[in-house]
């Protein structure tokens, strides 16, 4: 009888047990935990609760959910320090081209936000409420502040518009914006004098804000262009991010690029608080609209397409791009070595789809047209949207030799796509879209010896946070935010491609945003466990 009665306590005592509340919410187990610091991984489980990490080593509690690692890595989330997504998020919050790449947040605003300063705060209020799948923040343009007072044509501020302008980033500051960048390479942000960006500098600096450029030239003037960006830092007193650094200029490649790099950390050396980010690719991609003269749109948008349909105005225009760069206006044609290594990748009309892919040079030959004639026409057709194409600027020698800076992280310069499978936001069929971070591993970790799989990581997740100055993320810590990634190191490839851009990459199983598992055996759960990152502004 006593045996019978003992029995049924034991039995009572682990039905409670089992049916006891989880420890905690997720626990992965035996993985190899990279820390984010750049320190060697180690052998532990990780346990999740309330969305930050609470215990790592081993775990003898369970979780809600378990998650077996045993031969795969764990990684804190990867940061994208050059993302274009602050538009598509209103549209399609899932981000699922970027979370496939392992990235858990996202820093956006080279060209800005979508709205006007005052109105940031009914933006990330939108992005909450609509909710969205990664961590997203933003800068704010100095551009934007420009347009807002005085237009889109060239021409110098007055001191009072100057004054207003500055109002209008102070707003924006005090709003959340990490910073305010430039994208000199464009008009009307080309119009923008070095005197102008240090006073707008020196506003975000009441803020310990940044100052991101994409620099006036990244092509045979790279180095005074870094120059630039280092006076705007040091008289602004702010910290200098250069955007996707490169050496675009094929008659410089090998030469360029370690100038650049002494130029940068010789500012270091003296206090500039300056670092770059970059996407290990050959080409970048932007508009057609950059083939032109900076002179074309010195009186605005409008005024420069009918400039572009005057033909006595483009034979002026194809005698500058023959004559390669000049003051104010980097010439892509010229650094890409000529019109057979631009790349048309969307004309947005149905007239010129068939020469996706192909060559201005051939387009030019099979329409019996210029090639420049062939770019302008191919702009003006797909009017209202922004024709784009591949410039072949870059050489591997100077990717391998920025990467291997340790001030140098990883950003896309792409946006989400609104749909899985398709070109993201920017129309750009770029593989940098899909490819960007899974490539780091696979090809500078895995296929040539350039970075340890510690430093890659490093430079994805532990590095950015700090330089952008999240102090929760980037590290797997007891306390830090739960972003976390699974990867499978012998399967973690690039898919996209040139000739497949929006291919997925493989070996990125498991996502983790804020404690919430957003892709799980490769598939979005639904979840919008994003939160949207404010820079505090204590002025």
């Amino acid at each position: 009888m006593k045996r019978k009665i003992f029995g049924c306590l034991v039995a009572a005592v682990l039905l409670v047990s089992n049916s006891a509340a989880p420890d905690y919410d997720i626990v992965i187990r035996g993985g190899r935990v990279l820390d984010g610091a750049g320190n060697p991984w180690v052998k532990a489980d990780v346990a999740l609760k309330d969305g930050r990490v609470v215990r790592i080593g081993t775990v003898p509690g369970r979780g809600k959910t378990e998650i077996d690692a045993t031969g795969r890595y764990v990684s804190p989330g990867f940061i994208d320090m050059m993302d274009q997504s602050g538009r598509v998020l209103l549209a399609n919050g899932a981000a699922e081209n970027k979370l496939r790449m392992g990235v858990t947040t996202v820093i956006a605003g080279e060209g800005g936000t979508p709205v006007e300063a005052a109105k940031i705060p009914d933006y990330f209020r939108q992005l909450e409420t609509q909710g969205i799948s990664v961590n997203f923040g933003t800068y704010y343009s100095s551009t934007q502040a420009r347009v807002t007072v005085m237009g889109d044509g060239a021409g110098a501020p007055t001191p009072a518009q100057l004054d207003a302008m500055g109002t209008e980033v102070m707003t924006a500051m005090r709003n959340g914006a990490f910073g305010i960048t430039s994208a000199l390479i464009y008009s009307p942000s080309s119009f923008q004098s070095t005197s102008d960006l240090v006073t707008l500098a020196k506003v975000a600096a009441r803020c310990d804000g940044f100052y991101a450029t994409h620099m006036r030239d990244e092509s045979e003037g790279l180095v005074k262009a870094i120059e630039e960006a280092v006076e705007i830092g040091e008289k602004g007193g702010v910290k200098v991010e250069i955007f996707h650094l490169k050496a675009a200029y094929a008659p410089g490649w090998g030469k360029l690029m370690p100038q650049a790099i002494a130029t940068i950390n010789a500012a270091r050396a003296r206090g500039v608080d300056i670092a770059a980010d970059l996407y290990p690719y050959t080409a970048g991609g932007t508009g057609l609209e950059i083939i032109a003269p900076t002179w074309v749109w010195a009186d605005g948008v409008q005024k420069g397409i009918e400039r572009l349909r005057d033909p006595k105005l483009r034979e002026r225009m194809k005698r500058e791009v023959a004559a390669g760069s000049m003051p104010g206006w980097s010439n892509l044609v010229h650094a890409s070595g000529g019109w057979a290594n631009v790349r048309l990748a969307n004309g947005f009309s149905d007239k010129y789809r068939q020469y996706h892919g192909q060559s201005l040079e051939q387009i030019g030959k099979a329409l019996n047209r210029h090639p420049a004639d062939a770019a302008w026409d191919i702009l003006l057709e797909g009017l209202p949207n922004r024709s784009v194409a591949l410039y072949f600027m870059m050489s591997e020698q100077d990717i391998e030799t920025a990467l291997r800076q340790p001030w140098v992280s990883i950003g896309s310069d792409a946006a989400a796509s609104q749909e899985l499978g398709a070109v993201d936001a920017l129309g750009l069929p770029h593989p940098r879209a899909y490819g960007t971070f899974p490539r780091v591993i696979a090809e500078y970790v895995k296929r040539r010896p350039i970075l340890s799989l510690e430093d890659a990581v490093r430079k994805m997740t532990g590095w950015p946070a700090q330089r952008m100055g999240l102090t929760d993320r980037g590290l797997i810590r007891d306390g830090m935010r739960g972003d976390i990634v699974i990867f499978d190191y012998d399967r973690i490839d690039d898919g996209a491609t040139w000739d497949k851009p929006t291919a997925l990459p493989t070996g990125i199983d498991t996502v983790i945003v804020n404690g919430v598992v957003t892709i799980d055996k490769g598939r979005h759960t639904g979840a919008r466990a994003g939160s949207v990152l404010r820079h505090e502004c204590k002025a």
